[in-house]
């Protein structure tokens, strides 16, 4: 029996909430460990359409636990709108079934306003942020000034905490000539929610060490890619916190040895949203097709997605830099329609050949990516269960693609549907 990681291997929006959804029918307990209400996971269950921003996918399974760890950082308005939504459909939140870090930290009212003045005064530089308040939320988490779950326990801690922040913030904020912040105004609003939040707070770790020793199963869900980590991602065009498998035991309190299998979830082709560089985009019809096809626009934010050919070469550096053991292939069906499909196998940069993404930003603007074509199977794949049923071409495709990146394919999914998925290794089994 293994604890599982999921995490995206491209720059996120690879189709994680189905495969989480699906693998956690297996599961006991689904953990978010990083990453805000910025990325959301789209679930397609019996026509029924969840698109969740924050609440970990398992939310919508009966008898599994939902937990928000400490490496998350949280809205609490939008957490509790979002309950709200989610309760509107049929689905039951409660203490039981969720659970949030005591010590995950609090975005507030001046971190969204704090991204969106940065990201609206960088011009042609924007990183292409959600503007929802994570990276300055996890900037002062790191300078260790940020509101934690547990400071809504006690009035007297909340200002002193409250002072603390605000110091920071008010003397960015006047040098910008915007508003000031009182204190009695957030505090005010903070001790209002309080009880709502607070009686979902536990400490996680010692929650996860207790399962643990029940022998649950433990799924961890990733936000984001691991080319969106603010480390090993496309830097400065990456996310605040660490997206890469390892994180789950940080942002959660499990020990790294109870990880047992790592999971990367990988498009048949490759998108991003927002900013920065892209190698195998297609700004073209090919490119179009793809984002009509596979319905490429954010789940938060509406935002298009920019769309490009696979890029091996990203997916398998992602890999080794990650330890993935398995791939879970989605969307493979949206390449149906096309006559040729190409795979990025090397790059060119100031006419040297790479097999690595360069680390400096002008070098990944630059380079030009070297192709691999297919030949495409012009047939439907939508709904197939069975990789003996899909079509010679794209099995060609498929087993060209796992030889490239290094890893195994786990699995195939063929629509968005639950059901529609092809098994081909267990990640909880041994």
């Amino acid at each position: 029996m293994k604890n599982v990681v999921v995490v995206g291997s491209q720059w996120g929006d690879e189709g994680k909430g189905k495969i989480v959804d699906w693998l956690s029918s297996q599961a006991d307990i689904v953990v978010r460990f990083q990453g805000g209400h910025n990325a959301g996971h789209t679930l397609v269950i019996d026509k029924k359409v969840f698109k969740l921003r924050l609440l970990p996918s398992g939310i919508v399974r009966k008898g599994k636990i939902s937990i928000l760890g400490n490496g998350v950082v949280i809205d609490p308005w939008s957490l509790l709108e979002e309950i709200l939504e989610i309760k509107k459909k049929g689905v039951d939140v409660t203490p039981e079934n969720f659970m949030i870090s005591e010590t995950a930290s609090l975005i507030l009212p001046f971190h969204q306003e704090m991204d969106e003045i940065r990201e609206n005064a960088a011009g042609k530089r924007k990183i292409g942020t959600t503007k929802r308040g994570i990276g300055p939320c996890y900037e002062d988490k790191v300078g260790r000034r940020s509101i934690r779950v547990m400071d809504l326990r006690s009035e007297s801690n909340l200002d002193n905490r409250l002072e603390n922040v605000l110091l920071h913030h008010n003397a960015i904020r006047k040098g910008l000539k915007k508003k000031i912040y009182k204190k009695t105004e957030i505090k005010k609003k903070l001790m209002k929610i309080a009880p709502e939040i607070l009686k979902f707070a536990k400490p996680i770790w010692l929650k996860l060490e207790e399962f643990k020793k029940d022998r649950k199963k433990i799924l961890f869900e990733g936000a984001q890619g691991i080319l969106l980590d603010v480390d090993h991602g496309t830097y400065p065009y990456v996310t605040s916190s660490n997206t890469v498998p390892a994180m789950a035991a940080t942002g959660s309190g499990l020990s790294p040895d109870k990880i047992g299998y790592i999971l990367g979830i990988t498009k048949a082709y490759t998108t991003r949203v927002g900013s920065g560089p892209f190698p195998t985009e297609l700004k073209n019809k090919i490119g179009e097709t793809l984002g009509l096809r596979g319905k490429e626009f954010g789940t938060v934010t509406a935002r298009k997605r920019r769309c490009g050919w696979f890029d091996g070469v990203l997916v398998r550096q992602t890999i080794k830099i990650s330890g993935i053991n398995g791939i879970a292939l989605t969307k493979l069906d949206v390449l149906d329609e096309l006559d040729e499909i190409k795979m990025c196998i090397k790059y060119e940069l100031n006419g040297k050949k790479l097999d690595y993404l360069p680390a400096a930003s002008d070098d990944q603007f630059k380079i030009k990516p070297i192709y691999k074509s297919f030949q495409g199977w012009k047939t439907n794949t939508k709904g197939i269960r069975n990789i003996k049923d899909l079509p010679e071409n794209a099995k060609k495709y498929i087993f060209a693609l796992e030889d490239f990146i290094g890893a195994k394919i786990s699995s195939i999914s063929t629509s968005p549907e639950r059901e529609d998925t092809i098994l081909i290794e267990d990640p909880f089994k041994d």
